[in-house]
């Protein structure tokens, strides 16, 4: 989906970072804010491990279970009252999830040494 380039290594970093620094302009208690703080870093982190190591494959799929816990962390944790760090971890656990499965045919191709999608013999 994205170039070889690894733009979406780049994105997840942003989504991160987005979603770690989103407690300052979002409503929340310390719950939200704890829980936004240690996935927006979880997901950043994986974004700079890929760039570090794109040959990782586990860190696409950690990222995409990040994205997943992200989007489910206003029912779980109890601040769906709390719309704007609700609607934030909703929209950023879609596109992390989003980000995280577009890496994954770069990385199917680089491992069988393809240039573009790896095919099936």
């Amino acid at each position: 989906m994205f170039s070889d380039s690894r733009l979406q290594d780049y994105v997840a970093v942003i989504l991160g970072v987005f979603t770690a620094l989103s407690p300052l302009w979002v409503a929340n208690d310390n719950t939200t804010m704890w829980t936004l703080i240690v996935l927006g870093v979880l997901i950043a982190l994986t974004g700079l491990a890929q760039i570090v190591r794109p040959t990782m494959a586990a860190i696409d799929y950690a990222m995409g279970v990040f994205g997943v816990l992200l989007f489910l962390s206003p029912w779980v944790m109890g601040f769906t009252e709390y719309s704007g760090a609700s609607w934030t971890a909703w929209v950023v656990g879609v596109l992390t999830v989003v980000v995280a499965v577009a890496a994954l045919p770069v990385m199917s191709a680089r491992m069988h040494g393809h240039g573009g999608l790896a095919t099936h013999h």
